[in-house]
């Protein structure tokens, strides 16, 4: 794919996309989020940091693993945590 602007996101050459509508940690917890996102690494679906728990960025650090893509419908966008790098597709 194209110069996106940081190492993270150029390493990323076929989107992982969900057709999950939860956070698999939220669930287990009983908990709310507001949007998701999924691990380009991984493809584990986890809330935003918009939601109460932050299990997006929270796997993201634990797991190393740098790369998110908006599980939301309607959009269509990379984020790279450690360089604070966005990218849409």
């Amino acid at each position: 794919m194209s110069d996106r602007g940081c190492s993270h996101l150029n390493a990323i050459v076929s989107i992982r996309q969900t057709n999950r509508r939860e956070c698999a940690e939220c669930v287990k917890v009983g908990a709310q989020w507001v949007h998701l996102r999924t691990c380009q690494q991984c493809g584990v679906t986890l809330c935003c940091d918009s939601s109460p728990n932050r299990h997006a960025s929270k796997h993201a650090r634990a797991a190393g693993h740098p790369v998110i893509a908006s599980a939301q419908p309607e959009e269509r966008w990379l984020y790279c945590y450690p360089d604070d790098a966005f990218s849409e597709y």
